[in-house]
């Protein structure tokens, strides 16, 4: 289990885009397990949609890509790299995700080649599938 803490030790995201708030379990290279506790506070809400909020789907994806991110890392040989964006294949969106619900967000790696890592992804609240699709993300080396 890893706390907020540690989770910005891996993820270089920071409040109001940083989408996972723990992680409940690790297999460093092969899956993770995150929590995102949505709440009616999240800024998103003032304009999508005020009177009826909803999660961007948008912002499920993102979540769930970092914590792809979080699978995916293997912190001996991933320093000074960072995980950005490079696809997502057949996401869908099943369940709409509104304030008050924990969200649920797991990753599966099914492979990490040449610095291009696929995830096999799924949001979930309550045990019922909010978001799921293969997201693909490349490893870049950053100058700090």
């Amino acid at each position: 289990m890893l706390s907020n803490m540690e989770v910005r030790k891996i993820l270089p995201h920071r409040y109001p885009f940083l989408l996972v708030d723990r992680v409940d379990e690790l297999e460093p290279g092969k899956r993770a397990v995150a929590i995102k506790n949505v709440t009616a506070n999240e800024p998103f809400f003032q304009g999508h949609f005020p009177d009826y909020p909803i999660m961007p789907g948008v912002l499920i994806t993102e979540a769930l890509a970092q914590t792809a991110g979080i699978a995916a890392s293997v912190p001996e040989k991933d320093e000074g790299k960072l995980g950005v964006l490079a696809g997502i294949d057949s996401m869908k969106f099943k369940k709409q995700v509104m304030p008050g619900d924990t969200l649920k967000l797991e990753a599966e790696i099914l492979s990490n080649r040449m610095g291009v890592v696929k995830a096999k992804v799924r949001a979930s609240v309550d045990g019922q599938t909010a978001a799921e699709g293969e997201i693909k993300f490349a490893m870049v080396k950053v100058d700090k």
